[in-house]
């Protein structure tokens, strides 16, 4: 792994450029933690800096040259010094030499460590600052003592001063993926930023560990890392440079923090001398967080947990998890996760091991969505005797592991405990769910009716029917899922979580029909009684997700889809390895991304959520057709295609409810590939399909696909009561009257302007899907006005032409046959002409430039303006900006 790519760090990058190209300053000096990127972030500012007419030169202090005079500055004094000279001369010979090889130009000394520079280059340097055209620009490590006259830089008011802050998650994100050649999915890229701090260098050997032990794996394009840590030496070295060597007193404080982090600071007093407690922070060991009236201490930075938890011999750690979870029982499990970490202690103690502890701790760690930990306490609990509510524990959360194979060997093997109605209800609900989504068994639903049978109590066989009814919504068995989630509220003895799971089959159910205000409604009585269900039935979380999410999909709120993805699910199921929650919200994700024109977003994001699912086949197939159309909005066919091949492959009938977001996938491929015919064929047979199931939600928005391929007046359905067909504009028209939200009434009017061929009442309908932030949908409809207005040599049409070059200038790359197939026919001739006087060549400039007569290049431009619909060459370069890139055309 070569020399990373600089990201990030904009803001900084360009304070650091206007330091040293600005007259009415002298420099900056940045100051940070060994590793942040603060030598990265000065050569990349100096390399910038010749081309802004700047002398530079750089220098690189280290310990070597601290005690030689002038030392540090020997890469950038001249090599021709007179002899003879004191320091104090050859200081003012420098700066004239400085001077003299400058020519005129600004001097921009750069160096990096200068904490480490030995006196007589820091009194040089303070010497170049205070000298006319120079400014001076460095790097301090913080917490190091730095040379009085470097100081005085600052305190003369010579110079700035910063902080260097750590790099951002979204900077991590970036630099994870210039580092390795290809996005990191959004939970590897959340850890190693929390394991790095944020540090670039630690951040780099981390990575390259990870490489090394083939922890980091690609998958569609998507790093993954297991999140196994195995150090590499010259981090553990790194590491130990900064621990040092650790008094005993001073050890046993950050041992206990490393074992217990984040532990109270009342509570570490208790288990150490407060004088050590003192030390370790003062040395930067440890960090005391408070916030209200909670103090908690951690470590300075994750990773000396792991090079102190790594170095610990065992049996001291034994010692100090026993110690943790006892201060911990004797103080009262007060805090909320306290009865999780005591469980951890124990269990890592080896001490006797409680299964009662031991399960509520793994269904506690299963709430918050932590999939790993809860499925290790979970089998804890079963090896300790925690019989059958140990082992349904465990086969529920192997089931959210992709482990559906040995959920069902574990829900088996405890068959004979099954002692109640009670029992038996729960493990035909388990045994169901992995049966039905884990191992895609379609005849799980008679059987789990058959059994509810047979159950006598109410609320036991309430809870079964409530899984048997959104197995049946799933599998497109829409009436009887209805008819059974409505009997399970009608129960008053069913439990919360029964009733919730039923509600969320009603809203989605609700949601495709277009019965959205009753979904969203639905949704957020189900999500306010979140506290009564989630110790239950922590997975009906994703049901909920499940509907909301395709209410607020259906409806274009992509404000609502932001605000579930960054909700506390989201973070807990991407740090807990939830990989049906995190995948199904990545995809709700890049559905939001493509509506509002980012297909580039749209893409990684999808193949991040491909990445998440490739082991779980409920969503899989949802994730690829998402990527299938974020590829083809960018024109490239033959992803698109391959990912709608592998949605086919991966999607099972399981889920044949999802059907209508893979079927329009398929038309938006077709369309790209070119066969429109194919793409308008698909999009029919889908209204056709949706109307019979009654998906009127679902049916607006293939209609309006019809739209956008120019197809409002085509006839659609079947006949109605006078014989005839209703065409798309007309049955948009009608929808618009029955589905919930602006969005129906919006796209209807886009199908009568369509129809209507009213390039003004296309520019109106752009403007209204513009402020939904659908810029999509906007650009299209621009891109047909401008169509229109040309066509009827409206005097608007430039207007409308600005208006698009304006929206696409929103988006990102776009390649929709409705923005290819309506532009303007530039030849390429014309497209040489029209960049050129764009750029403000005069006529004759560019005859000289394409060897042809200043009249030809007249009569191009003429031709252009009249295409374009612009009145002259001021307006060129919006009108240019909206026509698609071709083939080759590198000036976008």
């Amino acid at each position: 792994m070569g020399r990373w790519s600089f990201v990030g760090r904009t803001d900084e990058l360009s304070r650091l450029v206007s330091a040293a190209t600005s007259p009415d300053t002298r420099g900056l000096f940045f100051s940070g933690t060994a590793g942040v990127g603060k030598s990265r972030l000065l050569w990349q500012c100096l390399e910038d800096l010749p081309e802004l007419g700047c002398a530079v030169w750089s220098a690189s202090a280290n310990i070597a040259s601290a005690g030689i005079p002038f030392g540090g500055l020997a890469q950038v004094l001249p090599a021709d010094q007179p002899p003879g000279l004191s320091p104090a001369g050859i200081m003012r010979w420098a700066v004239d030499a400085l001077h003299q090889q400058a020519a005129g130009r600004r001097i921009v000394i750069g160096i990096d460590d200068a904490h480490l520079l030995d006196p007589s280059s820091a009194a040089l340097v303070y010497l170049i600052a205070r000298s006319d055209n120079a400014t001076v620009l460095g790097t301090l490590r913080s917490g190091e003592p730095v040379p009085l006259p470097i100081r005085a830089l600052w305190t003369d008011d010579l110079v700035d001063h910063a902080e260097l802050a750590p790099l951002g998650p979204a900077e991590t994100t970036d630099l994870l993926a210039a580092m390795l050649g290809d996005p990191v999915d959004a939970p590897s890229a959340d850890r190693l930023h929390r394991l790095s701090a944020g540090n670039a260098l630690m951040l780099r050997e981390l990575v390259i560990a990870a490489h090394a032990s083939e922890e980091l794996n690609r998958t569609y394009g998507v790093w993954r890392w297991t999140g196994r840590t195995q150090l590499p030496p010259s981090l553990d070295d790194l590491i130990d440079a900064r621990i040092g060597q650790l008094e005993q007193g001073v050890r046993a404080v950050v041992e206990l923090v490393a074992m217990g982090e984040p532990i109270g600071l009342a509570l570490l007093s208790r288990a150490t001398d407060d004088s050590d407690v003192e030390l370790a922070e003062e040395r930067g060991l440890i960090r005391v967080v408070t916030h209200d009236r909670r103090s908690d201490v951690r470590l300075a930075h994750p990773l000396y947990g792991e090079v102190v938890r790594r170095r610990c011999p065992v049996t001291r750690a034994r010692r100090l998890n026993a110690r943790l979870a006892d201060l911990v029982e004797r103080a009262g499990t007060r805090r909320r996760d306290d009865l999780l970490r005591v469980a951890v202690w124990r269990l890592d103690s080896g001490t006797e091991p409680d299964p009662a502890l031991l399960l509520n701790a793994g269904g506690q760690a299963f709430s918050q969505f932590d999939v790993p930990l809860a499925a290790r306490l979970a089998r804890a609990a079963l090896d300790a005797g925690g019989g059958y509510q140990a082992a349904e524990l465990l086969a529920t959360i192997l089931m959210f592991g992709d482990r559906a194979e040995e959920a069902i060997s574990v829900l088996d093997s405890v068959a004979d405990q099954i002692t109640s109605d009670e029992r038996r209800s729960r493990w035909l609900t388990v045994r169901g769910m992995v049966s039905y989504w884990g191992l895609n068994r379609e005849s799980t639903v008679a059987e789990i009716a058959a059994d509810a049978e047979r159950l006598t109590d109410p609320a036991d066989r309430a809870r079964v029917v409530a899984f048997e009814a959104i197995m049946r919504l799933h599998r497109l068995e829409c009436d009887e899922a209805l008819r059974l989630s409505r009997s399970v509220l009608d129960r008053p003895a069913a439990t919360v979580a029964a009733r919730g799971l039923a509600r969320c089959t009603i809203a989605h159910l609700q949601a495709a029909r277009g019965e959205l205000v009753l979904s969203a409604r639905a949704v957020e009585g189900v999500a306010a009684e979140a506290a009564q269900w989630q110790a239950e039935m922590p997975y009906l979380q994703l049901a909920l997700e499940l509907a909301r999410g395709t209410g607020l999909a259906l409806a274009g709120d992509l404000a609502g889809i932001d605000a579930i993805v960054a909700a506390e699910f989201a973070d807990l199921a991407d740090a807990g390895d939830f990989r049906l929650g995190s995948g199904y919200l990545s995809i709700l994700r890049a559905q939001a991304a493509r509506l509002r024109g980012q297909s580039g977003e749209a893409l990684r994001t999808s193949l991040g959520a491909c990445a998440v699912l490739a082991t779980s086949p409920v969503f899989a197939g949802l994730a690829h057709a998402e990527r299938a159309q974020a590829a083809a909005m960018r024109g490239d066919v033959d992803s698109a295609v391959e990912a709608m091949l592998e949605s086919d492959r991966s999607h099972t009938t399981v889920m044949a409810v999802l059907y209508p977001w893979l079927e329009q996938a398929r038309a938006t491929v077709l369309a790209a590939t070119g066969d429109l015919p194919g793409a308008v064929a698909g999009l029919r047979g889908l209204v056709g399909r949706l109307q019979s199931d009654g998906f009127a939600g679902h049916e607006v928005l293939a209609l309006h696909d019809l739209v956008r391929l120019g197809r409002a007046d085509i006839e659609i359905g079947e006949p109605t009561v006078t014989g005839r067909r209703q065409s798309v504009a007309q049955r948009l028209t009608e929808l618009s009257e029955t589905v919930d939200g602006p969005l129906p009434a919006l796209m209807a009017r886009h199908a009568r302007a369509e129809y209507g061929h009213s390039g003004d009442q296309l520019l109106a309908v752009a403007d209204a899907f513009s402020e939904l932030d659908l810029n999509v949908f906007a650009a299209e409809a621009t891109s047909r006005a401008v169509a229109r207005l040309r066509a009827a040599r409206s005097t608007r049409s430039h207007e409308a032409n600005l208006r698009l070059a304006g929206l696409l200038r929103r988006c990102d790359v776009l390649r929709t046959p409705a923005l290819s197939t309506r532009q303007p026919a530039l030849t390429e001739r014309e497209r040489q002409i029209a960049r050129l006087a764009a750029r403000g060549l005069a006529s004759r400039n560019i005859a000289e430039q394409l060897y042809i007569s200043t009249r030809t290049v007249e009569n191009h431009l003429q031709r252009v303006y009249n295409k374009l619909g612009v009145a002259g060459r001021g307006e060129l370069w919006p009108a240019l900006r909206s026509i698609p890139e071709q083939e080759g055309d590198a000036d976008r």
